[in-house]
């Protein structure tokens, strides 16, 4: 017979109190362990010098946000932009943090496909660049903060100059760069006249073939938005490049972009050198360079004409639209891209180190013009780089060395294909340009710009 036991409701038994004790007990836990578990931020970001110091130095910003970590993917300049325009194009939400450049910022901001970023007094945004913040804003609104800027600009071996009895002054021309090239190229002593890119990219080789173009007088479309690539400018312009490297550039121009000619250049193996602006703080440095004394700097040199001669670019850092992670990405965002953060590259690795071409009160700072004797040239290209107008004759695109149009990444990577087999010599420079103005104008025709 069950045995019926009394309970008096009007208080707890022991267990029922023990028990509702030990809920709420196991409540808090839990609820600790969520507030405890950090934000996961995955940035993806490009394998260079600058980035990769940002990586190192990120735990500055993790000890003071224990509520936020960083998960950095790092990848090479070409499969970055593959990745992360794939990623925002379908809205895949792979990254919460995405490194883009100035041809993609205004691109996106005007599709929507990016947050617009919110920025406090302490930031300064009026600090920035004029230019640089021009080139990430849609209406006045910015959709991504440069991290650094940079022009183009001629690096080359002072030394070896001079010991050809050649002086070149701040603006050289491209017959003087080509005859110095010729006296100081010395394979067997492992010195090769100029390093230029041959990598095929929109953003590698067709970035730096794109500012030679222009300042041989030619452009990409007409105003009618014809492609241009076989008319004479283009082929003056191919044709001195594919020469200017087979005769005194190094065996394998075709694979070289950024990472493999600082490596040459450091080594002592560059004799000239165009290219990013940025290069200039590396090959400077004696801790990286073994011909850091022996560097000196010019604007990037001109021929028919000083427009479009250099380029502009900035790596920034973006957030895509939809993002559930807005406000711990801009925190960081607003982190990496302060005034603080050039402070804090400053005191730990110099001011020959921090990242360049955004800020008014880093080419300000007497310290940083002391470490960095490159500063007034860099600054200079920056300023002179105008997308607005950056052509002989009238152009309809905004953009150096590059079309600000979306159908213009698959026309560049076509092309730069096609220039970089010539310079490999699988094809001829007139095959080249011929196969590039077909492609054109089948991409330009198929999105509605052109018709034959």
């Amino acid at each position: 017979m069950p045995r019926f036991v009394r309970i008096d409701r009007s208080r707890p038994t022991v267990f029922t109190a023990l028990t509702l004790a030990g809920l709420v007990a196991l409540s808090g836990l839990v609820g600790t362990a969520q507030a405890q578990t950090p934000t996961e931020l995955v940035i993806a970001t490009v394998n260079n010098g600058h980035m990769i110091e940002m990586q190192k130095l990120s735990k500055h910003f993790e000890d003071a946000n224990p509520d936020i970590k960083l998960k950095w993917v790092t990848l090479e300049e070409g499969v970055l932009r593959q990745r992360v325009t794939t990623d925002i194009a379908t809205k895949g939400g792979q990254f919460d943090v995405m490194t883009i450049g100035l041809y993609e910022a205004p691109i996106w901001g005007r599709k929507g496909w990016l947050q617009e970023l919110k920025t406090d007094a302490a930031y300064d945004v009026d600090d920035l660049l004029p230019t640089v913040r021009s080139g990430v804003s849609v209406d006045g609104k910015l959709f991504a903060a440069p991290f650094y800027a940079e022009s183009s600009m001629l690096m080359y071996r002072k030394d070896l100059a001079d010991k050809a009895g050649v002086q070149l002054g701040d603006h050289p021309t491209w017959t003087q760069v080509k005859d110095l090239a010729a006296k100081i190229h010395d394979p067997k002593h492992g010195v090769y006249g100029i390093c230029l890119r041959g990598k095929p990219g929109w953003g590698d080789n067709m970035a730096f073939i794109t500012t030679l173009v222009n300042t041989f007088g030619g452009q990409w479309f007409d105003m009618q938005w014809k492609p241009q690539l076989e008319s004479k400018p283009w082929k003056d312009a191919t044709a001195f490049y594919v020469d200017l490297l087979k005769q005194y550039g190094p065996p394998g121009s075709a694979s070289n972009s950024f990472n493999e000619i600082l490596a040459l250049t450091n080594a002592g193996k560059c004799g000239l050198w165009v290219d990013a602006t940025i290069a200039a703080s590396f090959v400077s440095d004696p801790k990286q360079s073994q011909v850091a004394a022996q560097m000196a700097f010019a604007q990037a040199p001109t021929m028919n004409t000083p427009k479009g001669a250099n380029w502009l670019w900035s790596w920034n850092l973006a957030i895509p639209a939809g993002s559930r992670k807005v406000a711990a990405a801009q925190k960081f965002i607003t982190w990496s891209t302060s005034k603080d953060y050039i402070q804090l590259v400053a005191k730990t690795q110099g001011w020959a180190k921090v990242p360049t071409g955004t800020r008014k009160s880093t080419y300000s700072n007497p310290e940083f013009q002391k470490a960095a004797r490159f500063a007034a040239a860099e600054k200079a290209a920056i300023d002179s780089a105008s997308p607005n107008d950056a052509t002989l004759p009238k152009s309809p695109y905004v953009g150096i060395q590059f079309a600000a149009i979306p159908e213009f990444q698959a026309i560049g990577i076509a092309v730069g294909q096609q220039l970089s087999a010539a310079l490999a010599g699988k094809t001829t420079v007139d095959a080249a340009l011929k196969s590039g103005q077909t492609t054109a104008e089948r991409e330009l025709t198929k999105a509605g710009y052109y018709r034959k």
